[in-house]
């Protein structure tokens, strides 16, 4: 029996480079490995850099793309402890943009039968970047200031809904107008545009005359410059990526005379240096998700067959929401 897959045999544009590929089905699962069925699987950044073999890590040619998805365990082997024919799955990173895969149970996770596969499919990474830049790479307590741009950016509406529960404030920056009541609905409590004259008095009406000490940049260039000039003196900057596509940009005087300090962020090296805590992390957040306390906006949905008008809509400017592929559309 055949099934269809993603296949890209060199790096380039993903629109020329990803194709739709009748395969052989991956047959039954081992001892200790499960046959899963694919159910969703957003196309993320990072799904778009490894086409264009533009990310930190790079897979082995010809290689399946999709870095994070949701499944249903169809059958397991007869050594498979802790997962049934009909649980939901956190699939691994990497290689989930086909119908089914035989996976080893250790490299699955177990996931809430009620939630929605749609939004549990964007666990993996979005979530926990967030998580970690609200609640591990700054210490902000409640009641405390923190600014980023890209807020309309899936992981800039996660870090509002998750320090919205924290108590935790922010200043969102953002470059389309109508965007101001959509992320005041799901929490943030300033929302401007990044062209706004004198951003720095403007935040300092809305915060009672302090500036954040903690931005949170993932446009670089001049965005990394514009938001360092929203920041007190002594503040940090975190980076978790380049929409831009220009290097982090900060003025002699930002890093000089205001002490003005970036680093980066990035969710894979963090797990590299926290493993034992990854299981626990996925599993509170899945569960809000599950519980509708998480909820990332998607744009459309697409099925399998329309690859290339699916990684067009991811690519292209003006989206409001994730591009996602839905493997029971047909």
């Amino acid at each position: 029996m055949a099934m269809q897959t993603i296949q890209f045999s060199e790096f380039g544009d993903p629109i020329a480079v990803a194709e739709v590929c009748d395969v052989a089905d991956p047959g039954q699962p081992g001892s200790e490995e499960v046959l899963v069925e694919t159910l969703a699987s957003p196309i993320d950044p990072a799904d778009i850099f490894i086409l264009q073999g533009q990310y930190g890590r790079l897979p082995k040619l010809p290689a399946v793309p999709g870095i994070e998805g949701v499944g249903r365990v169809i059958q397991v082997g007869e050594g498979v402890k802790h997962l049934a024919s009909g649980d939901q799955v956190m699939l691994p990173a990497y290689g989930n943009w086909c119908e089914q895969r035989r996976i080893a149970e250790t490299e699955l996770l177990k996931l809430p039968p009620h939630g929605d596969p749609k939004q549990l499919s964007m666990l993996r990474v979005n979530p926990p970047t967030a998580y970690l830049l609200v609640h591990e790479i700054a210490a902000l307590n409640s009641g405390d200031w923190l600014i980023q741009n890209a807020a309309n950016s899936a992981v800039g509406r996660y870090i509002i809904q998750l320090a919205g529960l924290a108590g935790i404030r922010t200043v969102n920056l953002v470059r389309r107008e109508e965007l101001r009541a959509e992320l005041s609905d799901i929490g943030a409590d300033a929302v401007l545009m990044d062209s706004e004259p004198d951003l720095p008095a403007r935040i300092r009406e809305i915060t009672g005359g302090a500036l954040p000490a903690y931005g949170i940049d993932a446009v670089g260039g001049d965005g990394t410059l514009l938001l360092a000039g929203c920041l007190a003196a002594g503040g940090v900057i975190v980076n978790y990526g380049v929409m831009s596509g220009k290097a982090c940009k900060l003025s002699a005087e930002q890093l000089i005379f205001r002490d003005i300090r970036l680093s980066g962020f990035w969710l894979a090296r963090w797990f590299e240096k926290n493993p034992q805590r990854a299981q626990p992390l996925y599993s509170r957040l899945a569960t809000m998700i599950a519980e509708g306390r998480l909820r990332a906006k998607i744009d459309r949905a697409y099925p399998l067959a329309e690859i290339k008008s699916a990684l067009q809509s991811a690519i292209r400017g003006g989206r409001n929401g994730k591009i996602i592929l839905d493997f029971a559309k047909r």
